[in-house]
C-alpha cells in the first residue's frame, strides 16, 4: 500500500547539491495536503579499517555550527549519480587520501525519510594504501585521525560522534562482523 498520491510537484529551490520541492498530495483518507521534500543524490559512507583501528574525519558542519567526527562520506558534485562503489572509493580518497584494496558493501541507510529522498550505501574499506587527500572547497579544514574501536565506542557513547549515519554504519559493521566471523 503506497499511502499517498502525488497530485502535482514544483521545485522551490535548487543548488548544485540539492533541490527542495513542494508536492501537493492526496492522503489515503482522500484529504489533500502539502509535503516538502529535499532531494539529494545518494551518498556513500566508508569505514576505513586497519586491524583494530578506524579512520574518522573531523570537519565543521555548517548547519550545526560545530566540528564533528564522522566516517568519510559524501555525494558527487552537481547532483551526479555514480555507482555506489565508485562513489565510495572517490569519497575515501578525497577526504582521507586512502585507497582501498577491498571495498565491501555493508548496507543501506535512509538519511531522513520523513523529509528527504536521499539514501546511502555503507562500505567497509580494508587493505588500505596511503595517499594525499583531495578535499573539496568545503572540506579545506577537514582533518583525519585513526582511533581504536574502544575510543570510537566511547566517542559515540559520550556524544563526540553524533552523526546518525556514522553511528548506524558502525552498527552495520558490527552486525556484518558477527555474521562473517566463524
Amino acid at each position: 500500500m503506497r499511502g499517498m498520491e502525488t497530485l502535482s510537484s514544483r521545485q522551490v529551490y535548487a543548488n548544485r547539491w540539492m533541490t527542495l520541492r513542494e508536492d501537493r498530495i492526496r492522503r489515503t483518507d482522500g484529504s489533500d495536503g502539502v509535503y516538502g521534500v529535499v532531494d539529494k543524490p545518494d551518498y556513500a559512507l566508508v569505514i576505513p579499517l586497519d586491524g583494530d583501528k578506524l579512520q574518522l574525519v573531523e570537519q565543521f558542519r555548517y548547519p550545526l555550527g560545530i566540528r564533528r567526527w564522522e566516517f568519510p562520506q559524501g555525494t558527487a558534485p552537481d547532483r551526479a549519480e555514480l555507482p555506489p562503489a565508485e562513489l565510495a572509493a572517490r569519497e575515501l580518497r578525497e577526504e582521507t587520501g586512502l585507497s582501498a584494496g577491498s571495498l565491501v558493501e555493508l548496507g543501506l541507510l535512509d538519511v531522513a525519510p520523513g523529509l528527504a529522498s536521499q539514501r546511502g550505501r555503507v562500505f567497509l574499506a580494508t587493505d588500505l594504501t596511503d595517499g594525499e587527500p583531495e578535499p573539496e572547497p568545503e572540506e579545506q579544514d577537514m582533518r583525519t585521525a585513526w582511533f581504536d574501536r574502544a575510543q570510537v565506542e566511547r566517542m559515540i557513547a559520550d556524544g563526540e560522534i553524533t552523526d546518525a549515519q556514522s553511528v548506524a554504519a558502525y552498527t552495520l559493521l558490527l552486525l556484518w562482523e558477527r555474521r562473517n566471523t566463524p
